[in-house]
């Protein structure tokens, strides 16, 4: 056999030796679920000390092109935050002369683009190699070696977010539980007075919160209220909303106390930018009048058997604004029989058309007034359809729907 032929054979021997064994290396590495960092420093290593290459530049497509590992040139690549157009429109291994790029690109002598599913992960830039590792087979190895790390990490990563979604998927489910605990299993429907109850989250976990708590035989508060945001945070605050007006009022039913300790409490809890609005109303059976304050919420429809109509207004300001309320007001107010109250949120009256329109609390009046005799059930139906109608169809609304309505017999 020729002399020129055993050199040639060895040499390619060395070279599958060393392909080997990077292979090996990189593979451990991989399974060993070292940080990302961790990785490149390996991929880095093994460059350099196995295959021999002294001169490298990978760069990464995260949200931008990143230089992720450098070693061996002049010029700094790890602070280039971009790659030539001419660099990345490639999608085979191509020389760096062919491309007319600026000095600096010349430390490199080629460019390996890495590709998934005909899609770039990253590009390698190689210079000052062995020759023999100047082959095109050569190099199409560093393009495979380079395209199973990169793969993986990314591979990891999809995980970890998997992971991380999950996470929160079972956060939302928790909360959700949560929020739905916090309403009352039953309300009242006796000789009396009907209260109904209907509430539609805009997502997952919404705001809103309603509640009907008896105190004795003849007095029972109920309230609906809007938390300033959505989500977790949201819930969590609507929760302790619950806790400590339930608490309050097994101290006392008296509502300047309530809403005075309640705003004390979320001032105290809630953190920025977080707030409440709420309606409390106390009815007494015995006396026909409802006590009540509104703290910074929509205004409540009070109608008459004769469909005049009272906004119940008096109050305070919004609770956990401020420390100590700067005024509040408990109004009484007699309720005849066959009156309705309702209470809404402001996804209610805020649904809007395609010209802009709000639906708005006029609209809700005369709703009440040509409909108050339907059963409450049916009567949230019916609102709730006629908003879907001034939203064209649609019952993807822009915030939290929730209805309170009682009806004195």
């Amino acid at each position: 056999m020729p002399e020129v032929n055993v050199k040639f054979m060895k040499k390619e021997l060395d070279l599958k030796k060393l392909e080997l064994s990077a292979l090996l290396e990189v593979t451990q590495a991989i399974n060993g679920n070292l940080t990302d960092q961790a990785l490149y420093k390996i991929y880095h290593f093994t460059l350099l000390a196995q295959l021999q290459i002294s001169r490298l530049g990978l760069f990464v497509l995260e949200d931008n092109w990143e230089c992720k590992v450098n070693f061996g040139t002049n010029h700094n690549f790890l602070d280039t935050a971009s790659l030539p157009p001419a660099i990345t429109c490639l999608t085979e291994i191509s020389y760096i002369t062919d491309l007319n790029l600026d000095a600096h690109w010349g430390e490199f002598e080629t460019v390996v683009p890495i590709l998934q599913n005909r899609k770039i992960l990253a590009f390698v830039l190689i210079g000052n190699s062995q020759a023999y590792y100047s082959t095109l087979g050569a190099l199409s190895f560093v393009q495979t070696l380079s395209n199973i790390i990169l793969v993986a990490m990314q591979n990891r990563r999809m995980a970890r977010l998997r992971l991380a979604e999950e996470a929160i998927r079972n956060e939302i489910k928790i909360a959700r539980e949560v929020q739905t605990m916090l309403f009352p299993k039953s309300l009242p429907n006796d000789d009396a007075v009907a209260i109904h109850a209907s509430y539609l989250p805009h997502s997952s976990i919404g705001g809103d919160y309603y509640d009907y708590v008896p105190i004795d035989e003849d007095q029972f508060l109920f309230c609906i209220a809007d938390v300033s945001g959505k989500g977790v945070p949201a819930s969590l605050l609507m929760s302790n909303f619950q806790a400590g007006l339930r608490t309050i009022l097994r101290q006392t039913p008296n509502l300047l106390t309530v809403v005075t300790e309640l705003n004390h409490l979320i001032y105290c809890n809630a953190i920025a930018e977080k707030f409440v609005t709420a309606f409390f109303g106390i009815y007494n059976r015995r006396t026909n009048v409802l006590s009540y304050v509104n703290a910074g919420h929509n205004s409540p429809v009070l109608l008459h058997e004769n469909s005049t109509v009272q906004l119940l207004t008096e109050g305070c300001t919004m609770l956990g604004i401020f420390e100590s309320l700067p005024f509040i007001s408990v109004t009484e107010v007699p309720i005849p029989n066959k009156s309705l109250i309702m209470c809404y949120t402001d996804g209610l009256t805020e649904v809007f058309n395609t010209d802009e329109d709000e639906y708005g609390l006029d609209n809700t009046i005369k709703f009440l007034q040509n409909y108050r005799y339907l059963p409450l059930p049916k009567l949230h139906e019916e609102l709730l359809e006629e908003i879907k109608n001034h939203n064209q169809g649609s019952t993807n609304f822009h915030d939290d729907i929730t209805l309170l309505s009682c009806r004195f017999k």
